[in-house]
């Protein structure tokens, strides 16, 4: 195990991870931005060092000030987090290069599955159903006009490298097809600084599932399930849950053995999420692989009785899972819901600025995941998220009856916060069938 390792994060994944190194007798060193300067979290860490200004290209997106403050802080291994850095594959290949440890996979296994294109095809080898679509990188329009017509309308354009939503087109027809794809291309090359698109037949109202993997330097690899993440607003996850609502059981099976199958045939090594759109009639679809640790893992802990974090770290040190896959057995429904710095009311519009008051929940089955307290101020710099709300109980009704109690509980202000719509959803007739769909919220709000 490690003595000493560098978080190259902030906010509530920060103290996540300083958290899992104190249980495991890891120092933490913790760098910040200015923005961050006097946060509680960073009396966490056994040592902070500022990398900079609060634009995050000048602090967390700057890697020779990240590596820089890792050489000079004596540390062995860095953990990325989530967002920022943590799917640069260039960055994990630095790492390596400075002889310092990069919590997570390989840079290779990065790059071949940040790169959507080849993944799809990864997956194609490894057996795992793959939407019908271009095989290679879309040349110009017509090419794509060309494969569009030949798959069915409706289509969807992606980015082939990267993912959030950004450099994503449907389209129903060639008009619209065109139209999309130089806004597409334009997009993806400013978020990706790669304009590169692939075309995939729309799965309509899918519901998008996603399986956690664990895998060590032997080849060992297992499964801790699924989650349902298929509440969200323009591809940003709203609320999650495990296991996913009426999923039958041999569909269930069967994406968690695509998943291994797939992290096996990738030479996988750490924490990896396999992600899957499935169709009214529960086929199901690769859609791409997250090379990192999921704001969503809470749940799976919840369920599954699993460090993650933790796990990461030792996978990264070298040891070999001592977890087979008998072990895992999980227990009762989870659920997640992303507390965001958002006005719901108005058009989900961002509400930074400073928190006066701030009253969590709390009670039997309740867990919260954040770096927020009175008097923190939050920054417009960074992502909205500023809580995650876990609660985890034997049915699916007892969670969601927990989840709203503790909703109604929590109290932040003056700032807006996604809490309410929160509480609407789970609430909602559909919902609580579990007849939900990736379209679910933007039909309905």
């Amino acid at each position: 195990m490690f003595s000493r390792i560098l978080i190259a994060n902030r906010g509530e994944i920060a103290l996540r991870i300083i958290r899992a190194c104190r249980e495991l007798g890891v120092q933490s060193v913790a760098v910040f931005s200015e923005a961050d300067r006097g946060a509680h979290y960073l009396s966490q860490a056994d040592e902070t060092i500022c990398i900079g200004p609060p634009e995050p290209a000048e602090s967390y997106l700057n890697i020779p000030r990240i590596i820089s403050a890792a050489e000079i802080s004596n540390v062995e291994a860095i953990h990325p987090g989530y967002g920022f850095l943590a799917e640069s594959a260039h960055f994990a290949e630095i790492c390596r290069d400075c002889k310092i440890q990069f919590i997570g996979p390989d840079p290779e296994s990065m790059r071949m599955l940040g790169d959507k294109v080849e993944a799809r095809k990864l997956a194609a080898s490894a057996k795992v159903p793959t939407t019908p679509g271009s095989e290679n990188v879309l040349n110009d329009e017509d090419e794509a006009a060309k494969i569009a017509a030949n798959v069915g309308y409706p289509v969807i354009l992606k980015a082939a490298g990267g993912g959030g939503g950004r450099g994503m087109r449907i389209a129903h027809n060639e008009i619209s097809l065109r139209a999309g794809f130089h806004a597409a291309g334009a997009e993806a090359q400013a978020a990706f600084s790669n304009p590169d698109l692939y075309l995939e037949k729309l799965v309509e109202n899918a519901r998008h599932v996603e399986v956690q993997i664990l895998a060590d330097r032997a080849g060992n690899v297992i499964h801790l399930y699924e989650r349902d993440c298929s509440l969200q607003r323009r591809h940003q996850k709203v609320l999650e849950e495990t296991p996913s609502p009426g999923l039958p059981s041999d569909v269930r099976d069967q994406l968690c053995r695509a998943a291994v199958r797939l992290a096996k045939t990738a030479n996988y090594v750490n924490a990896g999420t396999v992600e899957f759109l499935l169709d009214k009639d529960n086929k199901f679809y690769f859609s791409e692989v997250n090379t990192r640790i999921q704001v969503e893992h809470p749940i799976t802990e919840m369920v599954c009785g699993v460090d993650l974090v933790q796990q990461q770290l030792r996978l990264a040190a070298g040891e070999h899972l001592k977890l087979r896959q008998k072990d895992i057995k999980p227990s009762g429904v989870a659920i997640e819901c992303r507390i965001n710095a958002e006005d719901p009311a108005n058009g989900f519009a961002p509400c930074p600025g400073p928190i006066n008051e701030f009253v969590p929940p709390g009670g039997y089955g309740v867990r919260l995941d954040s770096h927020v307290y009175a008097g923190l101020v939050v920054s417009p710099r960074y992502d909205s998220l500023i809580c995650k709300l876990i609660v985890h109980k034997k049915t699916r009704a007892e969670a969601i009856a927990t989840m709203k109690r503790a909703l109604k509980e929590f109290k932040i202000g003056p700032i807006k916060t996604t809490i309410p719509l929160c509480y609407d959803i789970l609430s909602n007739r559909q919902y609580l069938k579990g007849k939900v769909d990736t379209s679910f919220i933007e039909r309905t709000w």
